[in-house]
């Protein structure tokens, strides 16, 4: 695969429209999945899961870059994922709802490395 694939899911969407409605609070951004099933995949709206979920942790990190921009990073330790090829990711809220869905190039985690992922969360 070529090209990164991005995809903000609608029903990350749709919970942005209940909390802005004040039906709902909105539950925070809380993991980053890493799967090995995107080769080849086009994530739609409609996904609200990996093709093949590997791993799921906690955000490590965030940051503002700007008013419509934050960054969420995940490391994952020498000890995760050895000698695998990761290939799609996304953030999962705290209720376990994918936000956003990545398919992307294989990037291939060794046994004895850390790896650090990061995900823009961006509203246009």
């Amino acid at each position: 695969m070529a090209s990164t694939i991005t995809i903000v899911t609608t029903k990350a969407k749709n919970k942005i429209l209940e909390a802005r409605a004040g039906n709902a609070p909105i539950a925070p951004v809380k993991y980053m999945a890493f799967g090995d099933g995107g080769n080849g995949w086009i994530p739609t709206g409609a996904d609200n899961d990996l093709q093949h979920e590997l791993l799921r942790k906690e955000i490590t990190g965030k940051e503002v870059i700007t008013e419509t921009k934050y960054r969420y990073k995940c490391l994952i330790g020498t000890e995760e994922l050895q000698n695998t090829v990761i290939n799609e990711m996304g953030l999962v809220d705290e209720a376990g709802d994918f936000v956003c869905i990545i398919a992307c190039a294989d990037k291939a985690k060794d046994d004895d490395i850390e790896m650090e992922f990061y995900i823009d969360d961006i509203m246009n």
